[in-house]
């Protein structure tokens, strides 16, 4: 400061009203360039506010918007529970009127009995009487006399008793399998299913016949190696631009299929290739085999499968059950198994993943002595699935007896898969077999002429002698042959049994 005075003091008073002018001029544009500050600051603060009352209008906006969704959710959910709930509500109803029809039917047959006990003992007192008449009359002795009446009188209860069994076993059929008929319909009609039928052989095509010659190699080591790495039989003939791998064993042929593929892409085919591309080969289809029962697991929203269980799964796309695909069936038996559990109120995760889970058996790596329901039972026990899961794989063919409702779900939904039309392949000899063993089986009860099997097994007609067998005598014979066929034989689906008795007169005029 001292130093300034002194400056302007040699500088004289001009200097001085200079200085202090500038001072002065410095001194308003600060406060002009602070109030200009103080504006742009006021000024910004009023634009974030309103940019903060705009962005918390948004989110007042999609805050009620997402809240009206999920009241409306919530609402939709509300409903779909109501509907369910008036569907059990009559269901209910339904079978307590069943059950109160049951217990009126069985109070008249209670009644009937107890009619029956009466006429039984008037028929006892008429009997002696009876006795007594035709000892004296025909001088038999009392008791050849009461063995011919009580023979007379069992074959007639018999045949009053056959027909009433069958009238009131088809009653409560029509009541008692309405219900199970309709969910079985609903469920099979809910279900798409995709039918692949799988060959012993696989044909894979060529660009040209010299590959042929390099496939076989010189003297046919190429051709060995092949066939040795892969266990393919590789069958090189005249079919143009074709060559045959064959084989049982879809895995195999399908790791000879993509090895043969990689080998006649890249060109070069000698034995230490042919191992290497192989073993690529064999580590990819594992991979994929994996992958395949992961995302398989994850379409049927299945969780915490092991991951033996999940490769068993992904080994299935390349099994087959008298043609028909493993998986595919697999997979159609869960989604029936999960939609026949819904309607019956069991639960359906567990019924989906024993229906999955139901033929791991059938995929082994190494060929057990144990049938398949055994060992995917015992698969699944290892590897710590739950008991009904368990219990479902192994009485799926009763093998074990059934502990739970989801076995018995199992079991019908695996049959329903397989007697699809078209479903399954069947070899012609067991075909041809079972179509004689059925019309044997009917032509073996006396009075019998003729049976044909029909529509491939699935209805049999029987032509009986109308001098031998009586009208009530042909529905016993139908109802017999039906039990016979249901105890003895394996077949799918069901066989209609249509008895047919006819009486000709034959004259001519001449």
């Amino acid at each position: 400061m001292e130093l300034i005075v002194v400056l302007l003091v040699g500088l004289g008073a001009g200097a001085v009203m200079t200085f202090v002018i500038t001072q002065v001029l410095l001194k308003k544009k600060r406060e002009l360039i602070i109030k200009e500050a103080e504006a742009q600051g006021e000024s910004m603060k009023k634009e974030k506010i309103l940019q903060a009352k705009e962005k918390f209008l948004v989110l007042k906006e999609e805050h009620e918007k997402s809240f009206k969704e999920r009241e409306r959710k919530y609402q939709s959910n509300e409903d779909r529970l109501r509907a369910k709930e008036k569907t059990l509500t009559q269901k209910m109803e339904e079978v307590t009127r069943l059950e109160k029809d049951l217990e009126k039917k069985n109070n008249d047959l209670t009644q009937k009995i107890e009619v029956a006990e009466l006429k039984k003992n008037e028929l006892e007192k008429i009997q002696s009487k009876r006795v007594q008449e035709l000892s004296a009359i025909a001088n038999l002795k009392p008791e050849d006399a009461k063995q011919q009446l009580m023979q007379a009188l069992k074959d007639e209860a018999r045949t009053g008793a056959m027909q009433y069994i069958k009238d009131i076993s088809d009653e409560a059929k029509i009541n008692a399998n309405r219900e199970a008929r309709k969910i079985v319909i609903q469920t099979i009609q809910r279900v798409a299913t995709e039918q692949a039928i799988e060959n012993s052989v696989t044909v894979f095509n060529i660009d040209s016949d010299e590959i042929k010659g390099r496939i076989i190699g010189r003297e046919g080591r190429n051709i060995r190696a092949l066939e040795a790495a892969t266990g393919v039989e590789i069958i090189v003939d005249d079919t143009p631009e074709a060559i045959i791998l064959s084989c049982f064993d879809p895995v195999r042929r399908e790791i000879a299929r993509l090895a043969l593929h990689q080998l006649v892409s890249d060109g070069r085919i000698h034995p230490a290739r042919i191992e290497e591309v192989i073993s690529k080969t064999k580590k990819s289809l594992e991979e994929e085999i994996v992958e395949t029962g992961r995302r398989t697991c994850i379409d049927l929203g299945i969780h915490g499968l092991h991951p033996e269980l999940m490769r068993a799964v992904g080994r299935m796309k390349y099994r087959s059950s008298y043609g028909q695909n493993l998986l595919q069936h697999s997979r159609e038996v869960a989604n029936l198994c999960a939609i026949m559990a819904a309607e019956l109120g069991l639960n359906v995760k567990v019924a989906k993943r024993a229906g999955l889970l139901h033929d791991i058996g059938k995929v082994p790596d190494e060929e057990p002595e144990l049938p398949h329901a055994i060992l995917g039972m015992k698969w699944a026990e290892k590897y710590g699935e739950k008991p009904d899961v368990c219990n479902a794989i192994g009485a799926h063919h009763d093998e074990i007896e059934m502990t739970t409702l989801i076995s018995p779900i199992v079991q019908v939904c695996d049959a329903i898969s397989g007697a699809r039309p078209g479903a399954r392949r069947e070899m012609v000899e067991s075909y041809i077999k079972r179509i004689k063993d059925l019309e044997n089986l009917a032509l073996a009860y006396e009075g019998v002429s003729q049976a044909y099997a029909i529509q491939a097994g699935r209805e049999l007609r029987v032509i009986v002698e109308s001098d031998k067998i009586s009208d009530q005598k042909a529905d016993e014979l139908s109802f017999a042959i039906s039990q016979q066929i249901q105890e003895e034989m394996t077949y799918p689906g069901q066989v209609k049994v249509t008895l047919i008795r006819e009486k000709r007169a034959v004259n001519y005029a001449k």
